[in-house]
């Protein structure tokens, strides 16, 4: 007898915004960037992909190739998926040490 298996998408365990949202931050917390356009790829298919391709200005296909394993998008595309998703990015100086209060 032969064992069926299906093939195990993250997507379709990620159903609340919270939990999409904390999966973007580790990736980015992460300093990888296969793991962020991984990461972008599996919330945009937790969401409605052709939605969100309709709001980012591009195909459903364009998203899924942009946001595949062999995927390497433009900041461009990056940032127009993240508007589309509601997400916007930040700046934080990791470099500076905090100074002691008197």
């Amino acid at each position: 007898m032969t064992t069926q298996t299906t093939p195990f998408d993250p997507a379709d365990y990620l159903d609340g915004e919270e939990d999409q949202i904390e999966l973007l931050r580790d990736a980015f917390a992460s300093g990888d960037a296969a793991y962020v356009v991984n990461a972008i790829g599996v919330v945009a298919r937790a969401r409605n992909v052709s939605k969100l391709a309709r709001d980012a200005g591009m195909t459903r296909a364009g998203l899924y190739k942009a946001f595949s394993a062999e995927g390497d998008p433009k900041l461009s595309t990056v940032l127009s998926v993240l508007g589309a998703l509601g997400i916007t990015l930040g700046v934080e100086d990791g470099l500076r040490q905090p100074t002691p209060s008197s």
